[in-house]
Parts: structure tokens; sequence; C-alpha cells
């Protein structure tokens, strides 16, 4: 069971607002953030659904490869809501939200490149 994962960010600031808007669309919020000061490293900033940070962005050399990371919604209104937010906040388009049958019949996704390229998808499960 994976508890909390996370991406590192070239730009700390520009990859806290894109995740602060496009993880809103699918209930995530900014739950902590940590100066350098305090990891003795790096700023980082944790997302997730409360009261628990499970996705967490650092300031650094980004990921490469850079990293794919899957967020599961409820509802495919989450998954086109996400895309649309993430789109708005910078994002880059890296697949449009729509059913991949290749995966499994009800598996509809969106992906987005964040700002350093990495490929941020949202996906429901669920029959429509």
């Amino acid at each position: 069971m994976i508890d909390h994962t996370g991406i590192i960010a070239s730009d700390f600031a520009a990859s806290k607002a894109f995740y602060t808007r496009a993880l809103a669309a699918i209930g995530y919020a900014l739950l902590a953030e940590f100066p350098a000061s305090v990891t003795g490293h790096t700023d980082v900033a944790g997302f997730g659904e409360p009261p628990k940070p499970d996705f967490w962005v650092s300031q650094g050399t980004p990921n490469q490869p850079p990293m794919h990371v899957a967020f599961r919604t409820a509802t495919r209104a989450q998954v086109d809501a996400f895309y649309r937010e993430a789109m708005a906040a910078g994002g880059r388009d890296n697949g449009p939200p729509g059913v991949r049958p290749h995966y499994h019949e009800h598996y509809y996704g969106a992906f987005v490149l964040d700002p350093d390229g990495h490929n941020i998808e949202a996906v429901c499960h669920s029959p429509q």
C-alpha cells in the first residue's frame, strides 16, 4: 500500500500554483508546507484530502525521466474538471478526457503535463 509519493519541481512556486488549482478539481487541497529551514534541504508542499497529504511537491532538479502520477476520482465529471483546471493552470495536453478501452471498458482518464513535463492523470474506473 502506498502512503505517499511526489515529484521534484524546478520552479516550486509555479508547480505549487499548478497543483493547487488542478488538484482542487478532484477534492485535493494544499494541506502542509515546509521551508528548507525545516526539512533541512528543500521547500516542500503536501497535497491531499484532509487531514493527510499524500502527494508532495519539492523544489529541486526535476525527476528524469519525468514521473507519471495518476489520481483516482469517483466520477468522470471530476476527470473533466481536473483536465479543464490543469490546462487553465498552464498544463499541456497529453490526452484529453475520454474512455481508454485498451485498459478496461470503463477506464476514463485525462492526461496533462505539469510545468516540468511530469505526466499527471485523473482517472475514473466506474461506468458513467
